[in-house]
């Protein structure tokens, strides 16, 4: 029942136009024919899917019994030949050596006259501390006095004085820095002429406030009134303080920011 009525439907008495869903073309990256082309570069056999494309060993090489142990050089013979010849032969049963070889040679006159002509040699300093006699050099025991002989002894150092004069430098920098930050941070004092015009400066902003003040409605009912009229107060309040200190101060200074 329920599909005769779905025929039934008005919607159904037009024939539809089936839409087919419009394809879209297959992307295909600009960068496809540089990989295409690294990828052919570093392609090697060994890399490639299946066995790798190698030679087949003959039948005729086969492995065979002590083919892989090591092997020694084999040694040429005109290097043996050689070596027989450079060392000497060795001597024959009947061969005798040289005898009744005597010098004429005197050898404790020689010694005698070595030593008599020599230049003695110095005997180095020792220092002996225990009576059991244990001895060491004098030199190298810290009794002599070796060091105070030296020309500089006593003397700064040259890598000190570098080191000083960097130092009185850099202090000589900063107290000139402060020196310069202190004269710009120091007060001004304010000149007669300038004094005497911030004055009448004063009282005339002092004048129109209050000439303002004076024209203000004698009912105040409403808040913004009373919010203009405090303000002004305000303003002739400061106005007189600041008259009334330059007034009473002959001397002015102004500090710089």
């Amino acid at each position: 029942m329920t599909a005769l009525c779905a025929q039934e439907s008005i919607y159904n008495l037009l024939p539809r136009v089936e839409e087919k869903p419009v394809k879209l073309p297959r992307y295909i990256s600009t960068f496809r024919p540089s990989v295409k082309h690294e990828i052919e570069e570093s392609r090697a056999p060994w890399k490639t899917m299946g066995p790798a494309k190698i030679e087949v060993p003959s039948p005729k090489n086969f492995l065979q019994k002590h083919s892989k142990e090591p092997k020694l050089l084999q040694r040429k013979q005109d290097e043996g030949r050689k070596r027989m010849l450079t060392i000497p032969p060795v001597p024959h049963v009947t061969d005798h050596p040289l005898m009744g070889i005597q010098s004429k040679k005197n050898f404790m006159n020689t010694n005698a006259a070595n030593v008599i002509m020599g230049v003695a040699k110095k005997p180095q300093p020792i220092c002996v501390d225990r009576r059991q006699g244990d001895k060491y050099l004098l030199e190298t025991s810290g009794l002599v006095p070796k060091y105070i002989n030296k020309k500089d002894y006593g003397l700064t150092p040259t890598y000190v004085i570098k080191r000083n004069e960097e130092v009185k430098k850099a202090q000589e920098e900063y107290d000139a820095y402060v020196k310069e930050t202190l004269r710009q941070k120091a007060m001004k004092r304010l000149s007669d002429e300038e004094r005497e015009s911030l004055l009448q400066g004063l009282k005339k902003n002092w004048e129109e406030v209050h000439h303002e003040f004076q024209g203000l409605s004698v009912e105040i009912d409403t808040l913004p009134k009373k919010i203009h009229k405090q303000r002004l107060e305000t303003q002739m309040k400061q106005l007189e303080h600041d008259i009334n200190t330059i007034e009473k101060h002959k001397i002015i200074y102004i500090a710089n920011k």
